[in-house]
């Protein structure tokens, strides 16, 4: 029954980080500024991003709540809120503020500690582990997604 807790309390952290994120990067897909970029050939339809962040989201709080079911440090506790600010204040770095370099730091840094906690607590998750992996993948196109943004503008 813990575990079914942890979940529903990662579930409701990261959903809210979601809603968070969006609110600090003001409508930023459908503004002039993010209309006009050039963006990479391989930028998914907008609609994908809404349903590739919910399973994102319910994937990595699944594995939350197995991770700190497991273990539950106070490292694990910090490297979480440093994940979660990196995952919300992209939006404003990016959309808000137009800082695209400052952006594409901000999502490999965010990239390395996903890959961390796939890489650290494997032996300690097993195949749950493979739950991060829409997140891995997911940030490696952002990450090429970014980049051509500061690259091609």
């Amino acid at each position: 029954m813990k575990r079914t807790k942890y979940i529903i309390f990662f579930l409701i952290i990261n959903f809210s980080g979601l809603v968070l994120g969006t609110l600090l990067m003001k409508n930023g897909p459908l503004t002039d500024w993010y209309i006009d970029l050039n963006k990479a050939p391989w930028t998914p339809p907008s609609r994908f991003f809404g349903v590739a962040w919910t399973m994102i989201m319910i994937c990595f709080s699944i594995y939350l709540g197995h991770l700190f079911m497991e273990m539950n440090t106070k490292k694990m506790q910090f490297q979480f809120f440093i994940q979660f600010v990196l995952n919300v204040i992209w939006n404003y770095v990016f959309f808000n503020q137009h800082l695209i370099g400052l952006g594409l730091i901000n999502l490999i840094f965010l990239t390395l500690l996903i890959f961390y906690y796939f890489f650290e607590y494997k032996n300690v998750l097993k195949t749950t582990s493979y739950l991060l992996l829409p997140y891995m993948l997911w940030l490696i196109i952002a990450i090429t997604l970014n980049a051509y943004i500061l690259l091609n503008n």
